[in-house]
């Protein structure tokens, strides 16, 4: 028996652009930038002081307030996208749907950090006694899957992946290889983070991997420009309903792309930085297309990892060049993080959505804030700067690269 096809048949999302995906889509098309100084908590004598917030967000519109009181704020994002993706797939209005074949894959790269700080102060402050009964489950990550399955009573497997900023991609390619094996039928798959914490941004600025550009959030992301000086972090989640073909066929399900290939790869370098000569992420990129069965001149459009660093921009350049030859010349290619930021776990997540997006409108979003492209360091690709493409996109590549060397690549395509 061959390889079962999985096709995207709801799409949901929470970012610092919009709190549902037409929000977010028009945000991105239109060029807005969601990062601005933070707002929750006082950042004096931190070295940065900006991110990308989600705003006016309001987790009762999709649960209890006595259950919203016992889940971090990343359990919030990714329970609302994975609400809202599976009413956009309509699950729920199959009164035949096998729950015990829906399996839920949601991962987060770091968790609830902001509620582990917190909890450490008040210990500090008021003692033992005051912790909650409620603080470990509120916590600890696979509580985002666990909630979900509780909340819809999906009975198939249900757990979460940590894989530093690929955790969204790995999530969605593992759920797309066991629908294709036919372990399950339909996932809930994607990624979450909310690490706009004292801690988290303190370490990140530590480790120098953040902008300082504070005077001037909104043009801070700078993938591909000469002054780029390091990441926004952003936070939010992305989640897509993964569904076999012939089980999405079967209930008349609309249909936003098909899922034709995932590829995985480690650096085996460095904790932080990049393989240089990129060849970590040509490996992962190469087993995604072989999965694919597409050669490299079919892709329309890269949805690029592109942070805005100096180090893993240049790389990603250099491994696309590599190995599309001639042809990392005709593709569009775009950093969707210059306007979200860099939402670490949830960056996978959001950004297969917004790559699904761009084949289902036929338009690849911009990226902003390209004042002075580094074309002397060699990144001299079209990267659609400043302004979103109206093009033919049949085939998309969405790349994830994380700390600790961690590859992913997502292919997704028109339904053929």
């Amino acid at each position: 028996m061959g390889k079962r096809r999985v096709v995207v048949t709801g799409v949901g999302q929470v970012s610092p652009v919009g709190n549902t995906v037409l929000e977010a889509w028009d945000s991105l098309l239109n060029g807005r930038s969601g990062i601005a100084t933070i707002t929750r908590f006082d950042t004096s004598g931190l070295g940065c002081s900006i991110a990308g917030e989600v705003k006016n967000f309001n987790i009762e519109d999709y649960v209890s307030p006595k259950q919203a009181r016992h889940m971090d704020l990343f359990m919030h994002y990714g329970i609302a996208s994975a609400l809202q993706a599976i009413e956009d797939a309509q699950l729920d209005d199959d009164p035949n749907l096998d729950k015990t074949r829906v399996g839920v894959i949601i991962g987060s790269g770091i968790g609830g950090v902001d509620n582990i700080e917190n909890m450490t102060l008040q210990i500090e402050e008021k003692g033992y006694r005051k912790v909650s009964p409620f603080f470990i489950p509120s916590t600890i990550i696979n509580l985002v899957a666990g909630h979900v399955s509780m909340l819809k009573g999906y009975q198939g497997p249900s757990y979460s992946l940590a894989s530093a900023c690929t955790t969204g991609t790995h999530s969605i390619g593992d759920s797309f290889m066991m629908i294709q094996a036919g372990r399950i039928d339909v996932a809930i798959a994607g990624g979450t983070e909310s690490s706009i914490s004292r801690l988290a941004v303190a370490g990140f600025h530590a480790a120098k991997a953040l902008s300082s550009r504070n005077d001037d959030p909104t043009t801070a992301c700078r993938p591909w420009d000469r002054g780029r000086d390091g990441f926004v972090m952003g936070e939010g989640a992305g989640v897509l309903v993964l569904e076999e073909y012939e089980h999405a066929k079967k209930r008349g399900a609309k249909v936003y792309a098909e899922v034709l290939g995932y590829g995985m790869s480690s650096d085996a370098y460095h904790m932080t930085a990049p393989l240089p000569d990129g060849s970590g992420a040509i490996l992962g990129m190469d087993r995604a297309l072989k999965d694919a069965q597409i050669n490299p001149v079919d892709v329309d459009y890269i949805n690029a990892h592109a942070t805005s660093t100096q180090l893993g921009d240049l790389a990603e350049v250099v491994a696309i060049k590599k190995l599309f030859k001639d042809h990392a010349y005709n593709m569009k290619i775009s950093s969707t993080k210059s306007m979200t930021g860099h939402l670490l776990g949830g960056a996978g997540g959001i950004e297969s959505v917004y790559s699904i997006l761009a084949i289902h409108h036929q338009i690849v979003p911009p990226t902003i804030n390209v004042f002075d492209q580094d074309i002397e360091n060699g990144c001299d690709l079209d990267f659609c700067a400043n302004g979103a493409q109206e093009t033919k996109v049949d085939i998309v590549l969405s790349n994830s690269f994380g700390f600790g060397g961690t590859n992913g690549t997502l292919i997704f395509g028109k339904l053929r």
